[in-house]
């Protein structure tokens, strides 16, 4: 999730009370310990984090990630973090992008057990010792899935307190489908609590991810993005014992763009910037909703961002009927 979940996503999609925690996107830590401006930037709820951790301001706990290689150099970053506040962390393990894997980082410690056993055990020496809990973020593998249950051991011998498992390698990417069986193999195999990730876009994908998993939790990515009421459905869902809300009309969901769109104008944040940031949550949107995929055909080109903000609160299109429904309150499962 680089380069889009900031803390003002974070806020945004937080503030129903719907997730039970929202993760950072990653502090890349090479071979030194980090000044806390870095820190900041990445998770600015830090700045007025108390007793109980960073908060996004709807009090919903911030989850600060590191991504990295060198047990020493994390571990000095880990005690930097807690040190500005942070009572959770989490090791990535998970992300695919070549860019992270080339410079080995991500899913590239998933070709050796004890490599991730080596990094978790340092971060978690320091966390056991400051009071903060350490978790770990894997995929399935990296080209194939022959080391998924010894990286899952592995990471549960160093020390980590929760596995979240995106049940597909480095190798299949984003590409569906997401093998949330496996997840269930990792769980028999592992005493700590699991979270199920990975292409869990509706009410229907979240249960079958925990019915093929077995898995109590499961974690949003994109999902969330697509469609920022579907935590609360989900929750929504089980609260009830079933009752379904309405599809997320698309203006709740333009509004939310332009609220993020306020914020990052507000923080000062160069307006073509602001607007590759809202085309970039359009196009995730848009392959889920009509009303979306309208906007992101109308406004590809723009690069203004009084007119692109003008073309989302523009609600003369006939896909915003197809979306419409009655606004609903309640909330949903568990992280992003």
């Amino acid at each position: 999730m680089e380069g889009v979940i900031d803390a003002d996503t974070r806020a945004l999609l937080s503030e129903d009370g719907a997730l039970d925690w929202c993760v950072t996107e990653f502090v890349r830590v090479v071979d030194a310990r980090l000044p806390p401006r870095v820190f900041l930037r990445h998770c600015p709820e830090l700045a007025s984090a108390g007793s109980a951790g960073p908060l996004t301001p709807s009090a919903t706990p911030v989850t600060l990630q590191l991504l990295g290689s060198d047990p020493r150099a994390l571990a000095a970053n880990a005690a930097q973090a807690i040190d500005q506040g942070a009572t959770r962390l989490d090791l990535n393990f998970g992300c695919p992008a070549k860019t992270v894997n080339r410079h080995d980082g991500g899913a590239s410690l998933l070709r050796a057990p004890e490599r991730v056993y080596a990094v978790v055990d340092a971060v978690a020496g320091v966390g056991q010792r400051h009071g903060a809990s350490v978790n770990a973020k894997l995929r399935l593998g990296f080209d194939d899935k022959q080391l998924a249950l010894a990286c899952a051991q592995a990471a549960e011998a160093g020390g980590a307190g929760e596995l979240v498992v995106h049940a597909r390698t480095r190798r299949e990417g984003y590409r569906p489908p997401a093998h949330w069986e496996w997840i269930a193999r990792i769980r028999a195999e592992v005493s700590v609590p699991v979270v199920a990730n990975g292409d869990i876009w509706s009410l229907e994908d979240y249960w079958k991810a925990r019915t093929l998993s077995g898995c109590r939790d499961v974690m949003l990515g994109r999902g969330m993005l697509a469609d920022p009421w579907l935590a609360r459905r989900i929750r929504h869902w089980l609260e009830t014992g079933g009752e379904r809300l309405a599809p997320t009309p698309w203006p709740a969901r333009s509004a939310l763009l332009i609220r993020y769109a306020e914020a990052k104008r507000g923080a000062g944040m160069p307006e073509k910037v602001i607007v590759s940031l809202l085309k970039q949550w359009l196009n995730i949107m848009r392959g889920r909703d009509p009303g979306a995929a309208a906007r992101f055909m109308a406004l590809r080109r723009e690069t203004a961002l009084a007119p692109f903000v003008a073309g989302l609160s523009d609600l003369g299109s006939k896909s915003d009927s197809v979306n419409s429904g009655p606004s609903a309150r309640a909330s949903s499962t568990m992280a992003t």
